[in-house]
């Protein structure tokens, strides 16, 4: 075997020294310090810190919460409330007293100071009044039958005329007004404000207290039928036909100021 000329070994020696110097490693532990092994090891670490962060997270989630997994709990929706069933009343049979089953013939619009009355159509049965405001007209009802009707005056401004239904809880075929000094022939007391059917001078710009004035031939007609209790629906705007209830079930509650007011009695 030839041995290697010692002044080649040792140039050889020394370069190799000399790479491994303008490199920077000096040993094993330089290497492991290089930017190039430095990184995947700071990854690594980053990892394994998130999932011991996620573990003890779930285990705190299960001690508050309780269960093998931490859930988020959604609230049910709330349903809407089912909407109560309207209960329609029953309609009145056709046979009833209280069911409009025929009108008085009146071929115009009823004028100031007029009226209609034909009793023929019913001889017999109980009477019910409707009068509506907004149409300025009065009706008598005989067990379904209108026998009467008429032109009205009625209040205005501070002292308007009510609404509602009201029984007939006075009559007065001489009645004097005891607040006004003025005479209130053949008069049907509502309210005990006051407020009452009495005949007047129905005429174009006459207006009353809060009253309903209606001519007094009329009056006295009606007089004649009505007994005390009978019913009298004073309405604004209502209109009534053959096959309708002149009376319903729930009959709506007097209003105005005049129910509160001191009217002419």
């Amino acid at each position: 075997m030839q041995l290697a000329n010692p002044f080649v070994y040792a140039t050889l020696q020394a370069k190799g020294a000399s790479r491994i110097a303008m490199s920077g490693l000096k040993s094993p532990l330089d290497l492991v310090r290089s930017r190039w092994v430095t990184a995947p090891l700071g990854f690594i670490a980053m990892s394994l810190g998130c999932l011991l962060a996620f573990n003890v997270g779930k285990d705190v989630a299960q001690v508050l919460f309780g269960g093998s997994q931490a859930e988020a709990h959604v609230a049910p929706a709330i349903k809407p409330l089912a909407k109560p069933a309207t209960l329609t009343p029953p309609a009145p049979p056709a046979n009833s007293p209280f069911v409009v089953k025929s009108i008085l013939k009146i071929d115009e619009p009823i004028k100031f100071g007029q009226f209609f009355w034909d009793e023929s159509a019913a001889k017999t049965g109980p009477i019910v009044v409707t009068v509506d405001l907004e149409a300025r007209t009065i009706s008598v009802f005989r067990d379904g039958h209108e026998i009467g009707a008429a032109a009205i005056l009625k209040g205005y401004g501070s002292k308007p005329t009510p609404t509602g239904m009201f029984p007939i809880s006075q009559k007065d075929a001489d009645h004097v007004s005891n607040i006004y000094d003025a005479p209130m022939p053949w008069m049907l007391r509502l309210t005990n404000d006051g407020v009452s059917i009495h005949g007047s001078k129905v005429e174009r710009g006459y207006a009353t207290n809060g009253c309903i004035g209606v001519p007094d031939e009329f009056a006295k007609r009606l007089f004649g039928v009505a007994s005390l209790g009978d019913k009298v629906i004073v309405t604004d705007g209502k209109r009534l036909g053959v096959g309708q209830p002149i009376i319903e079930n729930h009959a709506p509650a007097p209003t105005g100021p005049a129910v509160l007011a001191q009217q002419d009695s």
